[in-house]
């Protein structure tokens, strides 16, 4: 099929979940459910639930049935396998992952995979795993470490190697410099600054972030910016700013005070 004409491909604009604020309703009109909706105008969503709880494969079936064809999930890894496994001897578990959330078919763009912060990096451990989600995942695998082994120049060399995208996280989590990349695509992560998950980002970060993903699209990178920012509802109205910047006819103009 062909893409839709107000939306670039190789820009994922959403947030983490498919909520549709009170404040921003009148952005996403139309019938259907909020998944619907929201998949009318912005371009992705990130699925946080599922690093809590397994979804049965008939729901993400039944997501990626409610959404335009170009539209793209990322689904985060369960913390059965990052957190309790700690990566180690997950082969059972990714196969019900994997049987779960590859029911999105085409529609799954990425897999997230967020570390705990005391889980250093072994490159043993890492390489074993990435390995075995490739296996099983053919789309992006992006990674979000926090601690600072993994920025290192071994696990930097070994991400590189194994096409896994090292994820830009604001604030930051165990970063100790620069951002160094691992891929060619971009995966950014934001959760609000200076209060985690509740800031809403001001109109200036916004503005230069916009030129930042324009920048990437421009040199053909694969971008996709998520926020997290979702406590106070600050997300989706941030995520449409960036939308609207990058690609106006995509996304409808927010107000900020009733006419």
């Amino acid at each position: 099929m062909t893409q839709s004409p107000a939306r670039r491909v190789a820009a994922y604009i959403g947030c983490a979940g498919s909520s549709i604020p009170r404040e921003v309703a009148d952005s996403f009109p139309g019938p259907g459910s909020h998944l619907e909706r929201y998949a009318r105008v912005l371009g992705c969503a990130e699925i946080n639930t599922s690093f809590y709880r397994p979804h049965q494969p008939a729901t993400y079936a039944r997501w990626a049935a409610s959404v335009p064809a170009d539209f793209r999930f990322s689904v985060k890894t369960p913390r059965t396998i990052t957190h309790d496994a700690q990566l180690r001897d997950v082969d059972a578990l990714l196969d019900r992952f994997h049987a779960e959330a590859g029911t999105l078919g085409a529609k799954l763009g990425c897999v997230l995979v967020q570390l705990p912060p005391k889980l250093a990096f072994d490159a043993g451990v890492a390489g074993a795993f990435i390995e075995t989600m490739h296996a099983r995942f053919h789309c992006m695998l992006a990674l979000e470490a926090r601690h600072p082994d993994w920025f290192g120049a071994e696990a930097t060399r070994l991400l590189t190697a194994l096409s896994v995208t090292r994820v830009i996280a604001d604030p930051a989590k165990g970063q100790p410099g620069e951002h160094v990349p691992t891929t060619q695509e971009i995966y950014t992560r934001l959760h609000g600054s200076p209060r985690i998950y509740y800031s809403a980002y001001s109109p200036d970060y916004l503005a230069q972030l916009s030129r930042d993903v324009a920048t990437h699209q421009a040199a053909g990178r694969q971008v996709w910016c998520i926020f997290d920012n979702t406590a106070s509802g600050a997300a989706t109205a941030n995520a449409l700013a960036v939308q609207r910047a990058i690609a106006p006819a995509a996304a409808p103009a927010v107000q900020s005070t009733p006419p």
